[in-house]
């Protein structure tokens, strides 16, 4: 395989209520989902300034406009998990009215859409658990199959996708490539990240990821196209997720975004992938803080784009390299 330039990409898991309501109750998670739209529109921005393109995974159910147009949408069968609280369905039963501001997003769909750059990718239908006990292959496939219908009655073709929790399933890659999904983020390579239920997502696990995101525990995770390249779909693992904000934590600020410089410097000079992630609600509370941190990792991508070529693709755009490359 050629030689190429380092690759800058970022995927946002864009699912407002849907990610978060089987842990947290609406009022409490309201501050973050209320400020969802301002720092959307402020994270365009900014992309847009430098350069970024981006890919959007976004839950098939924020594309109704209501209830009544989301449920002409449901698949044929609905995930059969042992936990009932991981069901969504579930939830819209037990709710006569659901708020427009945190269960439907047509509009801010269509203002990523008008953005260059800005690839609106899949984040299943019903935020689907790839890993829980009780779905099965056949539910997995009847929900991605609404969410390319739904998308594409949005004029969108979906050939990206996030798999939510990050639970990503092998056994379910060959339904990607039937619903014409080119490309999927994987997990970094280390134990830490290995894909889980959430059964399985043990305490120790989650405060050494806390700790990785300081200190190097895992190394760089940064991907060469020939370890991508391999049957499709294709896997574009994360490098990093960009934890939020918290003042509790704030003194350490510098040792955080440092962790991320040193990997996209990695990335850039040795004509590699960095892959960052992070869901738009977690910029929901502390915008102007969030926002700071991320322009600054974008000055240093644009230092990265001068000094070694390094591009911002999204990952469809990688997935169309990768296919010109074989």
């Amino acid at each position: 395989m050629s030689e190429t330039k380092g690759i800058f990409t970022i995927s946002l898991d864009f699912e407002l209520y849907w990610g978060m309501q089987d842990k947290y109750p609406l009022a409490g998670y309201k501050d973050n989902l209320d400020g969802v739209e301002p720092a959307i529109k402020k994270i365009l921005a900014i992309f847009d300034q430098y350069g970024v393109h981006a890919t959007w995974a976004t839950v098939g159910m924020l594309f109704a406009k209501n209830v009544d147009e989301l449920k002409k949408h449901y698949p044929d069968q609905q995930p059969h998990y042992t936990n009932n609280k991981l069901n969504p369905y579930r939830y819209i039963e037990k709710n006569n009215h659901l708020d427009h501001r945190y269960h439907f997003a047509p509009e801010l769909i269509d203002l990523i859409s008008s953005y260059q750059g800005q690839e609106i990718a899949s984040h299943t239908f019903s935020h689907y658990y790839c890993l829980e006990h009780g779905q099965s292959k056949d539910d997995f496939r009847a929900d991605m199959w609404s969410a390319v219908a739904i998308a594409a009655t949005n004029n969108i073709k979906l050939t990206s996708l996030v798999f939510p929790r990050n639970q990503w399933n092998n056994n379910y890659l060959s339904i990607l490539t039937e619903c014409g999904i080119d490309c999927f983020r994987g997990n970094e390579k280390s134990w830490l990240y290995r894909a889980s239920n959430t059964e399985h997502s043990k305490l120790f696990k989650r405060a050494t990821r806390l700790i990785d995101s300081y200190i190097n525990l895992s190394g760089q995770n940064c991907y060469s196209l020939a370890e991508l390249s391999g049957i499709k779909p294709y896997n574009i693992p994360s490098s990093r997720f960009l934890r939020p904000f918290t003042r509790r934590l704030s003194l350490l600020e510098g040792l955080r975004k440092n962790r991320i410089k040193q990997a996209m410097k990695y990335a850039a000079k040795n004509g590699q992938v960095f892959h960052l992630w992070w869901h738009p609600h977690n910029f929901g509370i502390n915008i102007d803080e969030n926002l700071l941190i991320l322009d600054d990792l974008l000055q240093h991508y644009k230092k990265m784009n001068e000094q070694f070529g390094m591009q911002a693709l999204n990952m469809g755009e990688i997935s169309e390299l990768l296919d010109s490359v074989k």
